[in-house]
């Protein structure tokens, strides 16, 4: 029974206040040794692979079709792999592969391990806002990211050590992509996204300190990007899966 609902098995929609995600570059052959088969790493320039943590302000999440009232809200982090996966029918899918989830409420971590394989944890999260900076910290997670926020001055640099030339290069690894992967031995669980009216902003960083990054000891990590969305409806559909075979 617990194998079954941790295929996602039903939809869930939410509403992002907002999302801002900081994407590192790493040696592509050190993550793909963190990779389970059959999923590959997501490469530039065949030399980096992509991980990124996600840090997301959600309302009324919820199954899909439930009243808002029955909604809850949760901060939510992600930490996932950028891959590809090549299904049944020969298509090689992009999309991501999660390292491991944080929140900041029990109920979020009890039923996201419920109904998931995305690895939840409950840490501390507090996040600042002014109309300048969003800042975003845990003690637990050992985190502590900042951003500038866009204001519609100066164009925003990319990071200085980013291997992309530009801002439309670094926008193909920003997220989110279309699909989220999880593998249970011969299983390959895929849960497809859904949103509208994604626009991400590039943003200047001015720290970003991502504790469980640095546990996993890459030779390199170099910041790749930063984007922020505001106010997006988001929906996860029904999970499928289907049987790999080596």
């Amino acid at each position: 029974m617990l194998a079954w609902l941790q295929t996602h098995p039903f939809a869930v929609e939410a509403y992002f206040e907002h999302s801002l995600v900081l994407t590192f570059a790493v040696p592509r052959a050190e993550l793909q040794a963190l990779l389970p088969a059959p999923l590959v790493v997501d490469s530039f320039d065949d030399d980096w692979g992509f991980i990124a943590v996600a840090m997301v302000q959600t309302q009324n999440l919820r199954p899909q079709g439930f009243p808002r009232w029955l909604g809850q809200d949760f901060f939510l982090l992600g930490y996932r792999a950028f891959v590809r996966y090549p299904d049944a029918r020969g298509k090689r899918l992009r999309g991501l592969y999660i390292l491991r989830s944080e929140t900041n409420r029990h109920r979020m971590s009890w039923g996201g391990n419920l109904f998931t394989h995305y690895n939840y944890h409950t840490v501390d999260i507090a996040q600042h806002l002014t109309a300048e900076r969003l800042r975003v910290e845990s003690q637990q997670g050992d985190l502590r990211v900042e951003i500038q926020l866009p204001t519609g001055g100066a164009p925003v640099l990319l990071p200085p050590q980013s291997p992309f030339a530009d801002w439309a290069a670094a926008r193909r690894f920003a997220g989110p992509l279309p699909f989220t992967f999880s593998v249970v031995g011969q299983q390959v669980i895929i849960i497809e996204g859904v949103r509208e009216h994604w626009q991400p902003q590039p943003v200047a960083v001015t720290e970003a300190q991502v504790g469980f990054f640095a546990q996993l000891a890459f030779s390199k990590r170099l910041l790749a990007n930063a984007f922020l969305v505001r106010n997006i409806p988001y929906s996860w559909k029904k999970g499928r899966s289907e049987t790999w075979q080596h």
